[in-house]
């Protein structure tokens, strides 16, 4: 029961991260929205910011996740790239509120080590960019600035995810990625 609490609280918290509005969510309005006291949330989290830690907790586990069934599935390193980018701009697209958690939007005015937490997220992404990317250079001959390239691929999710956020969820992140994904590959 205190484990289901939990997971609807955390549900409750990245929905209300889905309004186009950007509203400032309150420990009191998150409360209000379950129909519980305060009191009953930190029955469950000692403080917002553990609240924000499950969600990044739930992003961490789901990409990671599907990454690593990616680079089992594909040994194609320019596949597994396109993959991991659709995978990331997917996500996004279908959990909105964690995509203002994934651009540190939500995480403003909270505990430092959430923003933090999300850098270190963008560089373990950037890290198995690297990756399929050492591995479609010995596949297809030299790719030059292996680096570089991982960095703009990264740069790319994160500018995706940015304009999605900030258009009010209206700007799909899988809108032109083809043709995009095309030109920075």
């Amino acid at each position: 029961m205190a484990c289901e609490r939990k997971q609807q609280i955390l549900e409750t918290l990245a929905k209300m991260l889905e309004s186009p509005k950007r509203e400032k969510i309150t420990t009191a309005s998150l409360a209000a929205k379950l129909d519980v006291s305060e009191a009953a949330l930190y029955r469950h989290f000692a403080n917002k910011a553990q609240m924000f830690e499950g969600l990044i907790e739930f992003i961490e586990e789901t990409i990671f996740g599907l990454i690593n069934k990616i680079s089992t599935e594909e040994t194609d390193g320019q596949k597994q790239i396109q993959r991991t980018i659709t995978m990331l701009l997917a996500f996004a697209e279908k959990n909105a509120g964690m995509t203002r958690v994934l651009i540190g939007d939500a995480l403003v005015n909270e505990d430092d080590s959430l923003q933090l937490r999300i850098n270190q997220l963008y560089d373990r992404i950037e890290v198995t960019l690297k990756q399929s990317l050492r591995i479609a250079e010995t596949q297809i001959g030299n790719q030059g600035d292996i680096e570089a390239k991982a960095n703009l691929l990264i740069c790319f999710v994160v500018g995706r995810w940015h304009q999605y956020a900030k258009s009010g969820f209206k700007r799909k992140p899988l809108e032109y990625m083809q043709q995009q994904l095309a030109l920075v590959s």
